[in-house]
């Protein structure tokens, strides 16, 4: 039990770190930044215009220079992002006039402030540091771009911005260009102070710059680039040996595979093993001109691939163990068993066995290999050679209870491998079909793998196979589908999804993805799930199966001990970060302050 109570603490510390992350990405479009702007800088000029004129004459200086002061955060911001940070993926103009707004912001409440203490300059040229302070750090935080260029896309908004002031109240001796020289090197050093302490969490942790992974998760989040975040992927991995069930039906030639890697689809995104059951769908489809599915197996995430070198030796791997004969010509009917708390299906082809697991209604998450084991012996002491096992992953409800569910599923896995093995063996056919639905999409929760049905008749019985590739799905769907396969004369069946984590991490808030229906309409996904259903069944024909597992050796995965580390790195920077930042800009403050009193 203590696999499925790690896997609880990763999960919820990946969704906590989807949580943060999201926070970041809530940017207005770029209209609303240029209106929020406005009265930003029109507020600047007209305040700092009242202390310097009489009121009608205030007004007027104060909207040119509110005017002088939006034109010129217009122009440079044009300049960082299409001279200065051209190169770098993040920063389109609408980010850099973003920044610019928050900074904006913040000088406005220093600006406040002065004026009503009638020390407009002083907090205007001290809101001039903490803008520069705010640009070094979050550009340092979050471009890759060189040192000297980000210097420079720091400054190029505060120093141009500082000059309509100047010329506003006439202050041009050498005390005030001292100072600028001063807050200039003042902030660098506190900016890159601040960023050396928060590099050092990571490094002690992880002996990575925590900054480094900020910025290599920020590529992968806004330009999808995945190999910078798989560089620390491939750093922190450990290598192990990985096993894949491949179940193939074949007639006169293949007519479906079912793939089970014991590789979990994660951890998010385009990054690592996401993508991989549609990868291995769309390659031994190319390999075997047949309908490809994969349905996921027993493991979390302490089996994601740390890059796409990994993936591509489980791709060659099964693509050159897929060209085996199908053999076994019978099989039996397909049987549920549930106890009320778990559900375990099962059907036998020969003398291996197709078993699967789910607790939906309740929440159907990660099950541990220790089941899979389970199966395994007791599928050999019926004298089964062989038992496939999936988790359905198709239902998501709260949080799963743990003892109780691991107890019950074995308890189902043993009284319906019992049941099948007395069950009569039949000649079968087999059919199979995919659609691709246009309308889902990543954001929908729909993975690019769509939805493949493998229909299995035995006798009168004709059992549907539904495989989504989607992480999970809500709770109830998998009955309503069930129900729609029923009244189209479908006897039995299950619903697997395939747990891809390419839908992961790419919508804003909540878990981070949709399960499938929650952002999916049920009439529309079941009217595609009957297309399918009604392709395979049309395709129909006797055949035979055959099971095949095999063993891909020296494979990097994260880990679950280094990936939950990976998360909670993030709280532990932040932490890090509210310990640091006050003494560091108060001190920093201070200098500031004690310089500008012989201004």
């Amino acid at each position: 039990m203590m696999y499925v109570a790690v896997e609880d603490s990763l999960n919820q510390s990946m969704e906590e770190v989807v949580k943060r992350y999201s926070s970041l990405f809530r940017l207005p479009p770029y209209r609303k930044v240029l209106f929020l702007l406005l009265p930003c800088c029109f507020g600047a000029g007209i305040l700092s215009a009242i202390a310097l004129f009489p009121p009608l004459e205030a007004l007027i200086n104060g909207l040119i220079l509110g005017f002088s002061l939006f034109l010129m955060n217009l122009v440079f911001d044009h300049i960082v992002s299409s001279l200065i940070l051209d190169q770098d993926p993040i920063y389109d103009f609408r980010r850099t006039a973003a920044l610019s707004l928050f900074c904006w912001g913040l000088w406005l409440l220093f600006i406040i402030v002065g004026f009503a203490v009638a020390m407009l300059v002083r907090l205007c040229l001290l809101g001039f540091s903490a803008v520069l302070i705010l640009r070094l750090i979050v550009f340092n935080s979050t471009s890759s771009m060189g040192s000297i260029r980000l210097i420079l896309a720091s400054l190029l908004q505060p120093f141009p911005c500082i000059i309509p002031f100047l010329l506003f109240w006439a202050k041009t001796n050498y005390l005030i260009f001292l100072f600028f020289v001063f807050s200039t090197v003042v902030s660098i050093l506190a900016s890159f102070f601040l960023i050396s302490l928060l590099n050092d969490v990571g490094e002690q942790t992880l002996d990575i710059p925590s900054l480094s992974l900020f910025k290599a998760f920020l590529l992968n989040w806004i330009a999808g680039l995945n190999a910078p975040f798989e560089e620390f992927l491939e750093k922190l991995g450990e290598e192990k040996d990985v096993e894949v069930s491949l179940i193939k039906f074949g007639a006169s030639k293949p007519k479906a595979i079912m793939i089970v890697p014991f590789v979990h689809p994660g951890p998010f995104k385009n990054v690592g093993s996401s993508l991989l059951p549609s990868m291995i769908k769309t390659a031994l489809e190319k390999e075997l001109n047949c309908v490809a599915c994969v349905p996921h197996g027993l493991l979390g995430h302490e089996f994601d691939l740390s890059s796409q070198a990994q993936n591509q030796k489980i791709l060659n791997r099964v693509v050159e163990s897929s060209n085996f004969k199908a053999t076994e010509a019978q099989a039996t009917p397909f049987i549920e068993v549930g106890n009320g708390v778990a559900t375990a299906c099962c059907q036998i082809f020969g003398e291996f066995a197709f078993l699967s697991f789910t607790l939906a209604p309740k929440t159907t998450e990660d099950l541990p290999q220790e089941l899979g084991l389970f199966a395994q012996e007791e599928a050999e002491k019926h004298g089964l050679t062989q038992c496939a096992v999936v988790n359905a992953h198709n239902s998501i409800d709260g949080i799963m209870s743990t003892q109780k569910a691991l107890n019950a599923l074995k308890a189902t896995a043993a009284k319906c491998l019992e049941q099948a093995v007395s069950l009569t063996r039949s000649p079968f056919e087999v059919g199979a079909a995919t659609v691709m639905p246009k309308e889902f999409s990543l954001k929908d929760g729909m993975g690019p793998g769509g939805i493949t049905v493998v229909v299995v008749k035995v006798g009168k019985q004709k059992t549907a196979y539904v495989v989504i590739d989607g992480n999970n799905m809500v709770s109830g769907l998998r009955e309503k589908i069930l129900s729609t396969l029923k009244s189209m004369s479908i006897s039995e069946g299950e619903v697997f999804t395939t747990d891809t984590h390419s839908v992961n991490a790419v919508i804003l808030g909540g878990r981070g993805y949709h399960p499938i229906g929650e952002a999916i309409d049920h009439e529309k996904l079941t009217a595609n799930i009957k297309e399918a259903t009604l392709a395979a069944v049309t395709d129909l024909e006797r055949a035979k199966a055959a099971a095949r597992s095999i063993t891909v050796h020296n494979v990097k995965v994260i880990g679950a001990e280094k990936l939950e580390t990976l998360c909670l790195l993030t709280g532990r920077v932040l932490r890090k970060a509210k310990k640091i930042i006050i003494p560091i800009i108060a001190a920093t403050g201070l200098l500031l302050m004690l310089f500008l009193t012989f201004v």
